[in-house]
């Protein structure tokens, strides 16, 4: 492996579930590295693995693959054409899992959901372990910074589509309608979106939060709630009425909140 190489490392990333593999791309791209593709089949990575036009330097794999191969047939395949660091992800942390991912010798062993700092350090490493004449911190050939979008940073995904809203929940993202919100209230690092129908809590704070959602009608009215303003009911001098919840109105926030209304 050269040393003065002026092209990104690339990755390959073996994922079947889609919103994943886009979370994991945007990520990596914004630490520099080129995504050479995503497969959702053991099948499907090991075709473009074989592409001579996509070197590959090193593969992200999630474990549970559908298909006839899960990760860990995978990543021997793959290895069996030519060795490769793999990093395995996965949510199963069980020992007969560990067992048997230990037999392909991976580089790392993540568990989801995966952070960008734990991605890149162990990117990182598995570049250096593999390729040792790279000299030391130059892992990774660096490109200029890229600044994350607002969609994916700090460990939380927020998806729209015109009137909606998808929210990341466990492994799936659940659509609301924006009007559906009622109010948000902040805990912290984490903020609570409430509807009618349930709660979603997501590890954000309330001004991040405010920020991804500029397009919605959410005004704050206390250091620790804003409200959906097409659902405020009611207000007074220090309360506002959100389905029959009421929310305290700050003082300072109060000023904020009447310009919303015309005379």
């Amino acid at each position: 492996m050269p040393t003065n190489r002026t092209n990104p490392f690339s990755v390959l990333i073996v994922e079947d579930e889609a919103i994943l593999a886009l979370e994991l791309s945007i990520r990596l791209e914004a630490e520099g590295y080129l995504v050479a593709g995503t497969a959702t089949t053991g099948r499907q990575a090991l075709a473009l693995f074989m592409q001579p036009q996509f070197p590959i330097d090193v593969i992200l794999c999630d474990i549970n693959l559908r298909g006839d191969w899960n990760g860990i047939d995978t990543a021997r395949q793959l290895n069996n054409q030519r060795a490769v660091p793999i990093i395995y992800l996965s949510a199963l942390t069980d020992q007969a899992t560990i067992e048997q991912a230990k037999q392909t010798h991976p580089a790392a062993y993540l568990t989801k959901p995966v952070t960008t700092d734990s991605l890149r350090i162990a990117i990182e490493i598995a570049l250096s372990n593999f390729y040792p004449a790279l000299p030391a911190g130059q892992a990774v050939d660096q490109q200029p910074p890229v600044t994350l979008p607002l969609s994916a940073r700090d460990g939380e995904m927020i998806l729209q589509v015109d009137d909606y809203i998808f929210l990341k929940q466990n492994y799936q993202f659940i659509r609301l309608r924006q009007e559906d919100v009622l109010y948000v209230e902040a805990d912290d690092k984490y903020t609570t979106v409430v509807t009618r129908t349930r709660k979603f809590v997501l590890r954000l704070s309330l001004g991040v939060l405010l920020q991804r959602l500029s397009n919605m009608k959410l005004v704050r009215v206390h250091r620790s709630f804003a409200v959906n303003l097409p659902n405020v009911e009611a207000f007074s001098d220090n309360e506002v009425q959100v389905s029959g919840q009421n929310i305290p109105l700050g003082r300072v926030y109060k000023e904020e909140f009447l310009q919303n209304f015309r005379i």
